[in-house]
């Protein structure tokens, strides 16, 4: 790799060339991935596309002036110092904010770049025109905010914030939501079951922790492997499926760590149980309000489903442990 102070003009200029290219198809990417998520940011990107082409057309006509036709083969990822650029494949998916970070990030290295460049330059014209890019770039950090004041009107803001509750709802609390549900009620049977079964808290905490652990596996791979993401919008199959996992597991947990009461204790398993069926009590209905508040399920349905579920889970679980 080069310096960047052992860079000619002919260099620099080559390589601003196919800079401005390359951020020119980022945006467009960014504006694609966009387009249906949310169409008013896309057009943001589309226009600062646009200046990047422009940028290009006018470096080219320089270089050509000066050099001539034939670009000397170097870009960015040839010179010391420059940040490496997201591969297009790994841009799609990305949050809206994600995205405006990103594009800050690139404006500000090319207005760093321009900036450095025209100090290097020694020709009038190539300097002059270094300077006015770094210009143009340094005013690009402002851009995305004066676009969205032009292009996102209040009408599309709220939209676009619906989108990105209804993106949160799809991406993080439905899938850890599940996990919670599952944790929470399927390990009941079990872990009651064992505990009226053995009267031994040990034992009994054994059941719950394997009971959870098993299920968190489980319910990772069934939410992960159920949907890639590609055609609803969910995001990563392995972040939902870690979250759904990791939320069925603390689900489990929740009344089987209660158990670790030491059995030496007097009304050890008793005290243990109480603690437990308090925890069941809170998660059921810790279930019954995330329903209510984010899958618009209204709020006693969700308790009757939820709640009153759960407590014939754990009936069930006594009835066969205490058989």
């Amino acid at each position: 790799m080069k310096n960047f102070n052992d860079l000619s003009e002919r260099e620099i200029l080559a390589v601003a060339i196919s800079a401005e290219e390359e951020d020119g198809r980022i945006y467009m990417s960014f504006a694609e991935d966009l387009g249906e998520r949310y169409p008013d940011s896309a057009k943001l990107f589309q226009k600062m596309a646009n200046e990047e082409k422009t940028h290009r057309h006018l470096l080219l006509e320089t270089y050509e002036r000066n050099f001539g036709e034939n670009l000397p083969p170097i870009r960015r990822s040839d010179v010391k110092g420059f940040l490496r650029r997201r591969p297009v494949w790994l841009t799609k998916n990305l949050t809206l904010d994600t995205i405006r970070k990103e594009a800050e990030i690139m404006e500000f290295e090319a207005q760093r770049f321009y900036s450095k460049a025209a100090e290097q330059a020694t020709n009038v014209g190539v300097r002059k025109l270094l300077g006015d890019l770094a210009e143009a770039e340094r005013a690009h950090g402002d851009l995305a905010t004066r676009l969205s004041d032009t292009l996102l009107t209040t009408d599309a803001r709220d939209e676009e914030d619906k989108t990105r509750q209804r993106m949160f709802v799809l991406q993080y609390v439905q899938p850890g939501l599940a996990g919670l549900m599952d944790g929470s009620v399927s390990t009941l049977a079990p872990l009651f079951a064992a505990a009226f079964a053995t009267h031994q808290n040990w034992q009994t905490f054994l059941v719950g922790l394997a009971a959870s652990i098993g299920a968190g596996i489980s319910m990772g791979f069934a939410e992960a492997l159920s949907d890639d993401g590609s055609l609803t919008g969910r995001g990563s199959p392995w972040l939902r499926g870690g979250i759904c996992g990791l939320m069925t597991t603390l689900g489990g947990l929740g009344h089987t760590i209660p158990y670790l009461v030491p059995d030496s204790w007097q009304n050890a398993f008793w005290i243990a149980t109480a603690i437990a069926g308090v925890v069941v009590f809170i998660e059921l209905w810790a279930i019954a309000y995330i329903r209510a508040r984010y899958m618009d399920t209204p709020f006693l349905q969700a308790v009757f489903q939820i709640v009153l579920g759960g407590a014939i889970v754990l009936a069930v679980g006594i009835l066969i442990g205490a058989a």
